[in-house]
């Protein structure tokens, strides 16, 4: 997968979450994606709400435990999100 064939808007915060959604050049390389983040999740024991419909995934991070809003930890799944795409497109 590289960064070419992934379209993406930045996160944004809307309604006390973190979102981003991103298209992918097929459900294939969307699901690929799904499980690279759902290792990153794990390790960090924070799991994002998300869908994937086709080649789109749209995340949404909040912090259930901190009363649903933006925390740190977010912020921090969301840079290593951003990471992961960065060493995709290498």
């Amino acid at each position: 997968m590289t960064m070419d064939n992934v379209i993406q808007k930045q996160w944004e915060e809307i309604d006390k979450k973190l979102y981003k959604v991103l298209i992918f050049k097929d459900f294939q390389e969307a699901f690929a994606f799904m499980v690279r983040v759902a290792f990153l999740a794990e390790k960090n024991n924070h799991h994002p709400r998300w869908t994937n419909e086709w080649n789109k995934v749209e995340i949404w991070l909040s912090t259930h435990d901190a009363g649903d809003i933006v925390t740190e930890k977010d912020r921090n799944l969301a840079r290593e999100i951003n990471e992961l795409l960065l060493v995709d497109a290498i």
